[in-house]
């Protein structure tokens, strides 16, 4: 009991190590700009990340976030805040969240933007918001290098979501994409169905993005499932809730499926636009072929036979050349040292047994 008690105990105490090394998220220096002493914070509190949304962070898979503060040239000062997701995915959805169609696009990590001084961007499974006492020409540079400075994901986690290529380019504004992954970051990105018409529990992941019309702005809503059976029964649903959903607001909209995806228009656009929009809508399968269209040598039985035999070959002239050391290291030895190691009188002697006497 003792001993159990010992191993428990002694387990506690490594607990606190084991969570002081885990390494933090934003490095102490990059790009000449040093970490203030005292400013650095962790938490693993999703409302330290966003006040607004921290269900939908938790259902992105939030693990942590890191603030801290910088300074470079004596003067200037940047704050940053750092959030880290179990995958790319979630942190895809995250950054979607704070995207603003009002901010410009800047080549960071695997997406970023800017608005004044703000910077926004997502690199691997981190997203990171920084904010400048005052913007320089530099800035832009100095944030890829904290980009590159940031702990990478595994690879098995580092995959961003497949969705957004099936988006149609043609009047697409910029940075107004949302992505969701459960109903929390469904009701965050504010689209016009319910979730529950969604059914998450089919493993849906939704995209909305807005377009330009000649009315205003339009809606294109995509929405994903497993197979093209569940996506079409999805779709069947929502054109039978079409009265119900026109009667809480949702105002009039077309619908398309395309393989796996439900297209949804909504917004400010007319029919013909829609209709152009949703046409743009075309899921095509990629099938990998992954297994090789020739033998290798591995795999030829050719070459298995010459390698068996070639073998065989080493084996029998490895036991020719230790027989011919082992015999002839005897006959040397023989003939300088005559019945000293070999063939000694004492060693040929022979027990013999006269059982005939009996």
């Amino acid at each position: 009991m003792r001993v159990v008690f010992s191993f428990v105990a002694g387990l506690l105490l490594l607990i606190p190590n084991l969570q002081a090394a885990t390494p933090p998220i934003l490095p102490a220096t990059f790009a000449g700009w040093q970490q203030q002493p005292g400013t650095s914070k962790t938490s693993s509190n999703p409302a330290d990340a966003d006040a607004v949304n921290p269900v939908a962070l938790k259902e992105y898979g939030f693990t942590g976030v890191q603030t801290a503060k910088y300074a470079k040239d004596g003067d200037r000062k940047l704050t940053v805040k750092a959030a880290r997701f179990a995958d790319a995915t979630g942190a895809y959805g995250a950054y979607t969240l704070n995207s603003d169609p009002a901010m410009r696009t800047e080549s960071i990590g695997e997406f970023g933007e800017s608005a004044g001084d703000r910077v926004l961007f997502l690199s691997g499974n981190i997203v990171v918001e920084a904010k400048f006492d005052h913007v320089s020409a530099m800035s832009a540079a100095e944030m890829r290098e904290l980009a590159a400075d940031l702990p990478r994901p595994d690879p098995s986690v580092a995959h961003l979501p497949d969705l957004p290529r099936w988006l149609p380019q043609p009047a697409f504004i910029e940075h107004s994409v949302k992505y969701a992954v459960g109903p929390e970051s469904y009701r965050s990105i504010g689209a016009a169905f319910p979730a529950s018409l969604i059914d998450f529990s089919k493993s849906a992941e939704v995209l909305t993005a807005q377009y330009k019309s000649d009315a205003g702005a339009a809606k294109l809503m995509l929405i994903s499932y497993p197979t093209p059976q569940i996506a079409g029964a999805q779709l069947r649903s929502l054109e039978q809730s079409r009265a119900s959903l026109k009667a809480a607001g949702a105002g009039d909209f077309q619908l398309k499926r395309s393989g796996p995806l439900v297209a949804v228009v909504t917004g400010d656009a007319s029919s013909s636009e829609a209709k152009s929009l949703l046409a743009s809508v075309n899921y095509e399968a990629e099938v990998t072929y992954n297994e090789p269209t020739f033998l290798t040598k591995r795999d030829n039985i050719g070459n298995l036979i010459v390698g068996i035999f070639s073998l065989i070959g080493v084996i029998l002239a490895f036991a020719l050349i230790i027989g011919i050391a082992f015999g002839g290291v005897r006959i040397i030895l023989k003939k300088l040292y005559p019945d000293r190691f070999f063939d000694r009188p004492e060693d040929a002697d022979v027990i013999t047994l006269n059982l005939r006497q009996f």
